[in-house]
This record gives C-alpha cells, sequence and structure tokens, in this order.
C-alpha cells in the first residue's frame, strides 16, 4: 500500500539577527591602588555619631583667624554675604573633627557657658609655647590633671572655653574613677 504524502511544511521566516560578536573588553587600565575608607556613616551602621560643634561668634573672619591661623584647622567651605564670611566649616588638621563658625545676630549672646571645646595634640607643651610665640594667651599651662591627662586651657576670640590636652592611651579608658578612688583613700603614715 503506497504511503500518503506528507503535506508538504510551510517555511516559517525566523526574524534575522545580526550576527553575533565575541564580547568587547575594555582595554586594560592601570588602577592605582587607593586606600579604602569608609565614611564614617558606613562604619556606624545605624549608630549615631558625632558630626560637628557649631560654634557661635561675633566676627567669622576673626574667628578663622584664630582656629586657621592658630590652631591649624583646614577650612574646607565658608559662605559670604557682601563679601564677609558669616560661615565656615573647617577639619582638624589631625583626625575626622570638624566645627563649624557661624555668625551670631547683632543682638545674640555667644556666651558658652557649660560648654568647652576639646583638641588633643601629642606635643601639648611645643604647642602651646608656638601659640605664645604668636602673641596668645594661655589661661592655664599645661598640668597633669589627676586623671592623667595633661591639659591646657584658653578661650577664643569669643570667650569660648578651650582645652587643648594630651590624654594618650589613657584617652578610652576609665581614669577618672581611678582618681577619684584614690582621692579618696585615708592618707596612711609610713611604717
Amino acid at each position: 500500500m503506497p504511503m500518503p504524502k506528507k503535506a508538504p511544511k510551510k517555511k516559517v521566516r525566523k526574524k534575522s539577527r545580526p550576527p553575533k560578536r565575541p564580547a568587547r573588553r575594555a582595554p586594560a587600565r592601570k588602577v592605582r591602588s587607593q586606600p579604602k575608607r569608609a565614611s564614617v556613616a558606613a562604619e556606624s551602621e545605624g549608630k549615631l555619631t558625632f558630626n560637628h560643634a557649631m560654634v557661635y561668634v561675633k566676627d567669622v573672619e576673626r574667628a578663622l583667624r584664630f582656629y586657621h591661623d592658630l590652631l591649624g584647622f583646614k577650612l574646607i567651605e565658608d559662605f559670604r554675604y557682601e563679601n564677609r564670611p558669616v560661615y565656615a566649616r573647617l577639619h582638624a588638621p589631625g583626625g575626622d573633627g570638624t566645627i563649624a563658625l557661624h555668625q551670631a545676630g547683632p543682638n545674640d549672646a555667644v556666651a558658652s557657658d557649660g560648654v568647652r571645646l576639646y583638641f588633643e595634640v601629642r606635643e601639648l607643651d611645643e604647642f602651646c609655647r608656638k601659640l605664645q610665640q604668636k602673641g596668645f594667651y594661655i589661661t592655664r599651662l599645661p598640668t597633669m590633671m589627676p586623671w592623667g591627662w595633661r591639659h591646657a586651657y584658653l578661650n577664643d576670640p569669643d570667650g569660648h572655653e578651650i582645652s587643648l590636652y594630651w590624654a594618650g592611651e589613657n584617652r578610652m579608658k576609665k581614669t577618672m574613677k581611678k582618681a577619684l578612688q584614690k582621692a579618696a583613700r585615708p592618707n596612711r603614715p609610713a611604717g
């Protein structure tokens, strides 16, 4: 018995595609290794971090001369109104600390009773000598405190109290508690 003839298949036209090209690679570039440094915010993982201290001053230009020229802070930015600085943000010469100087209103007090700025410097005595050579008055020369930190005190041009200090390895230790316990012990005669 003869086999039935199959119906001829319809030719299905495929969409024409451009021929595949091999993947192109970007030319190799020299990559300079840079130290990887995550931002403080990224490192904190949702924890509160200290950003900066805002210092209200009567004259931002005068305060800049003190913090930038005398203490060595680096200017990040300043904002001027009628060609006079009314705001400036500065970065500590060592570490990540920043401060902002903000022009106070003409009738605003800038007194900061109960607030003191602390700046740490390893060569405290030498740093204070240099300030004195530039004619700056230090209200208390470097002194070792009972809690193991060496402090000097001064005021900025607007009267904000500043402590220059060196704590070294004691900075994150509970040194105050030990100093108070030692002071509370009765003096015993040597015997």
